[in-house]
């Protein structure tokens, strides 16, 4: 798991919805996604796809890390988690550390651009380098500057 600051599928985004308006539903749904995801990284191991194929488990928002008013819990992008598994990437780690609620971070913070780093290193794609023209034809950076490749992952 990393944790990290600053269109998920229809599965994903049902589960969302539900279970951060009511807590309970994350008992029913997470087995599901847990198996679903497990299933999918044995898998690619079975099929010697596990350097070729990077998974990502990763939402666009973490949540508050107190439950609000109606049994649920509100963004908050100031700590989120992803699992990444495959991809050639080095594995079973936690990266970066919150205080003991998880709302804020206290040691290694990570940046979404960091992780798309990552991705694109495994790639072969240098994100120092490579840019791609905006609908104005001017030129841009995959990530932000100062964002690079995860070193606990090589």
């Amino acid at each position: 798991m990393l944790t990290i600051y600053g269109k998920p599928s229809r599965f994903c985004d049902g589960i969302s919805r539900r279970n951060f308006l009511k807590i309970g539903a994350l008992r029913q749904d997470l087995p599901l996604l847990d198996q679903g995801v497990s299933s999918l990284v044995e898998d690619l191991h079975q099929r010697g796809l596990d350097k070729d194929v990077s998974v990502v488990v990763w939402g666009e928002f973490g949540r508050t890390p107190t439950i609000n008013k109606d049994a649920g819990r509100d963004h908050w992008p100031r700590v989120s988690c992803a699992l990444l598994a495959c991809g050639g990437m080095k594995t079973g780690q936690v990266i970066g550390v919150t205080d003991r609620l998880g709302g804020e971070v206290t040691e290694r913070p990570v940046q979404f651009g960091d992780v798309f780093a990552s991705l694109y290193h495994n790639l072969g794609i240098d994100v120092t380098k490579l840019t791609v023209n905006d609908l104005s034809g001017r030129p841009q950076y995959l990530v932000d500057s100062g964002c690079q490749p995860l070193r606990e992952l090589s």
